[in-house]
Formats: structure tokens, sequence, C-alpha cells
């Protein structure tokens, strides 16, 4: 059966996750699954690079899917996102790869990006896509205390207490934070990029990085709060509509028209 790799966006406010859930509750894979049948009739199932969590986003997912027919990948996406229409997601490349491809599996890293916007007057534009705080913070101070968590750690404390995964150790290959001018306010941009996250890593992170960038906590802090291995060192949970997964790296670049740094 040829398979094809699918590099997917879309706007998770509405979607209660990438992964497949009960009746009646809408995800993201479910919908692309959907406009396959409608395509090849049948039970389709398809496999994500990243399970993002209820109301985070995607500039940069990827998915495989098994067809019957060995459709022309650029017919393949259109007819997706007439399918898929008027739902907020949307196949950017479709690519025909081998079978030994795996969207999850093959993935080298992935790369998440957090946007918190910090300004008095409320979010418009960018409103269910940002984190809104109040109050401007101190950049240096964050990237401070994000310096402590590059390398391989126990990362007990930023990860959910549901967190699946077998092992709370990870390699954070990078973090950096940019600041940015915006009318009324500054924007801060976080951008990770590891192998893999365990669930709710990146918004831990950031919650605690936004109580050093407050002046609450101390970038030291996040060094003691990593070394506790202690879910209650941990700061608040950010909010999840400032998140996106931004990218997925393979040795194998299924789309080679896509700068891989994105």
């Amino acid at each position: 059966m040829p398979r094809f790799a699918l590099l997917i966006e879309y706007d998770g406010a509405q979607f209660q996750g990438w992964q497949r859930q009960a009746e009646g509750q809408p995800s993201v894979q479910a919908t692309v699954e959907q406009a396959l049948a409608a395509l090849e009739p049948g039970p389709h199932s398809i496999a994500g690079a990243g399970r993002t969590d209820t109301g985070v986003h995607a500039t940069g997912q990827v998915a495989h899917c098994d067809l019957t027919r060995d459709w022309d990948p650029f017919r393949l996406m259109q007819a997706l996102n007439w399918h898929m229409a008027p739902h907020p997601v949307a196949v950017l490349q479709a690519e025909r790869v081998d079978d030994t491809f795996h969207a999850r599996f093959s993935a080298t890293e992935r790369r998440y990006l957090f946007r918190l916007i910090a300004r008095r007057a409320p979010v418009t534009h960018d409103l269910g896509l940002v984190w809104r705080v109040l109050q401007p913070l101190d950049l240096s101070a964050m990237q401070q205390g994000a310096a402590h968590l590059i390398g391989n750690h126990d990362f007990t404390t930023f990860r959910s207490g549901q967190c699946q995964a077998k092992s709370p150790v990870k390699t954070l290959d990078a973090i950096t934070i940019t600041q940015h001018a915006i009318a009324g306010g500054q924007e801060y941009r976080f951008h990770l990029r590891a192998r893999s996250f365990l669930h709710n890593q990146v918004r831990s992170i950031v919650g605690s990085l936004e109580r050093v960038g407050s002046g609450s906590w101390e970038p030291g802090r996040i060094a003691a709060a990593l070394a506790a291995r202690d879910r209650a060192a941990c700061g608040p949970v950010c909010p999840p509509q400032g998140l996106y997964l931004t990218g997925v790296g393979y040795a194998d670049n299924p789309f080679p028209s896509v700068n891989p740094a994105n």
C-alpha cells in the first residue's frame, strides 16, 4: 500500500487535542481520518509525530497514512483540504514515502514555540493564540534560568502526573527566548528543541520561567526545581493556547522544500 507523509497545520482551539477521542469529541486525527475515508471508503488510522493536547496548535505536525491508490501527492493534498473544510486544519504538503517511514518513530527531533504577550490591553487578533500576562518580563533572567535546563536531565519536576513516558529522563537540545516589541507591550517567544518531550513539559517549563521573568523567582530556582525531581517544585503550568508544534525533524526529510529549521 502506498504510504504518504502529510505536513499539517491546525488551530487547536476547537479540538480535544491531536489524538482520536471518544465518540463526539473532536480531534485533529479524526478530522484527517474522516477526510481520508471520503477519498477511499473504509477505516483509516494515521500516525502523528506529536500528540498535542487540547487547545495546542501546530504549524508543522507530521503524520503518515497508507492508502490503496497511488495518489499524486499534490492532488491528495488538495482533496484532503477540500474534505476537511471548514475545520481549521490544513495539509500543507503531501509526499510519497518509503514503507519504513513512521511519522512518530522515525522522528529525530521535535520543535515547539510558545508565545507569551505582556501588555495591559486585551488581546484581539491573537485571541486564543497566545498567553497574555499584564506586566513585562525580565528577558535576561529567563534566559539565565533556561540555561539550567539544557542537556540530559531527569525532568520529573516538569512533567504531568499523568505522563505515560517510561522514563522522565530527556535531553533538551536547545531553548531560546526572544523579545519583540508589539503595540502596547512585548511578545516573548520560547523556542524549544528535543528528540521528544514529556507530557506538559514545555508548558511546565514556560510557566516556571514566567515566574522568573516576573521577579517572583530567582533564575537559580529553576536549577533547584530541576534537582528536586518533584512535581510540587514546578511553577504554574501555563495555558495551552500559546503552544505550537512547529516542526519535526527526520534523518531523511520527507519535505525537502520545507526549511527544517522552521
